[in-house]
């Protein structure tokens, strides 16, 4: 099971990346060389994430990407939902269609309080949070 895509990994790195540089432009060249991204699909994640309002983009030599939301404001959980869409550990039917073992599924109701929790904890940890973090670990 994976709980992380890769996106949403990438998409978590490179905004802690542009936020740690305050209100400054950064290339998507550079945080894919320090955060061992590949670069055509960094641009396809921060496409998404200025179409989202995460991060805005300015072209030329000054150019790249920066941050508009304060990274106290966003919150692990909305970059996945960006990518991946709602947190699921589960590729069950009865979240689509009615399942013919809706009556009887003895995980069903299990699996989305582990859900729940699992999105409880991401909606509280903040990009601001992972740089103090990491600030932490130096």
């Amino acid at each position: 099971m994976k709980l992380l895509t890769k996106e949403s990994d990438y998409a978590i790195r490179a905004i802690v990346s542009a936020a740690r540089r305050g209100d400054g432009y950064v290339s998507s060249r550079r945080i894919a060389e320090e955060e061992s991204i590949p670069l055509q699909f960094l641009r396809r994640i921060l496409v998404a994430l200025v179409k989202a309002g995460v991060v805005q983009s300015k072209e030329g030599v000054n150019g790249g990407i920066r941050l508009i939301k304060d990274p106290q404001s966003i919150r692990l959980a909305d970059i996945i939902r960006i990518f991946q869409g709602d947190i699921r550990l589960t590729e069950c039917l009865f979240r689509r269609k009615l399942c013919s073992n809706r009556n009887t599924c003895v995980l069903r109701r299990r699996i989305a309080r582990i859900e729940q929790l699992v999105t409880s904890e991401f909606e509280r940890i903040t990009i601001a949070d992972l740089i103090k973090d990491m600030e932490g670990a130096k």
